[in-house]
């Protein structure tokens, strides 16, 4: 496969189970052969099997590998940085391998400074087609949430920071919320505990129609803070589109509301 090539896209129908990996230097393939270990890392072959950050001396010269074993891929790290795996799950040289799920696992190796390196794996399934073209393909809609006119004015506030798109965004908390809504709704008699009533109603509705984060508190695993489950509502309606920076308007006004401070 030519190296301009994403994997993202898929690969050509090749034996179930195969392993492909590609990175900025080079790729490769192999076939489910119970014991069989591909290494990647900044070294050379012999020592590894893929190139990965050859210019970065924070790269470990053997810094993973792929293992074959129980019908799985198992993915170890054996490098000093970190390796980043999507929904921001992290490996460390101590963390137990992880076995990659059919289809394809971009990872990403800690470098230098703010550098990551992409190896990026598929493992072929029952179903692969090969890489498809759909450029004449009608786009998917991102799934929207439906939100009556007092939640999102309610979000928009609480998550403005997410609407700017900063870069570590948090929520606003519930006393500055209830007093920037007095400000702005005056008559609609918002206050904390009415805010925490409605983002626990939206929670719930949300909840049950398979919202990308979680939503609800794991009673097996003790009671978080309600601020994590806040921001994962938050950073799902943006990430979906379901609230947009336009929705900002709703909260601006001509005069300055009261400074928190």
């Amino acid at each position: 496969m030519p190296l301009s090539a994403s994997l993202a896209r898929g690969v050509a129908p090749t034996t179930p189970g195969s392993l492909h990996a590609r990175t900025l230097t080079g790729d490769l393939s192999a076939l489910p052969q119970p014991g069989l270990t591909v290494c990647f890392g900044r070294g050379q072959k012999p020592d590894v099997d893929l190139g990965v950050g050859v210019d970065d001396l924070r790269v470990s010269r053997r810094h993973g590998e792929l293992t074959y074993r129980q019908g799985q891929w198992w993915l170890r790290n054996t490098g000093r940085q970190l390796v980043r795996l999507p929904r921001g799950r992290m490996m460390h040289l101590s963390t137990e391998p992880i076995p990659l799920e059919t289809g394809y696992t971009p990872l990403f190796v800690k470098g230098s400074g703010y550098r990551e390196h992409l190896v990026e794996l598929y493992v072929a399934g029952h179903d692969d087609q090969g890489p498809v073209s759909r450029r004449r393909a009608e786009t998917l809609r991102p799934e929207i949430w439906p939100l009556d006119d007092d939640e999102r004015l309610l979000l928009v506030v609480l998550g403005q920071r997410y609407l700017l798109y900063e870069e570590d965004p948090r929520p606003m908390s519930y006393a500055m919320a209830a007093r920037q809504l007095g400000y702005l709704r005056p008559d609609a008699g918002w206050n904390e505990r009415k805010i925490e009533y409605r983002i626990e109603a939206v929670r719930r509705r949300l909840h049950q129609t398979g919202f990308k984060y979680p939503l609800m508190h794991d009673k097996s695993q003790g009671r978080p803070a309600d601020n994590g489950l806040l921001h994962n509502l938050l950073k799902g309606l943006v990430e979906s589109t379901t609230l947009v920076p336009p929705d900002l308007d709703l909260i601006e006004d001509d005069a300055p509301w009261p400074d928190p401070a």
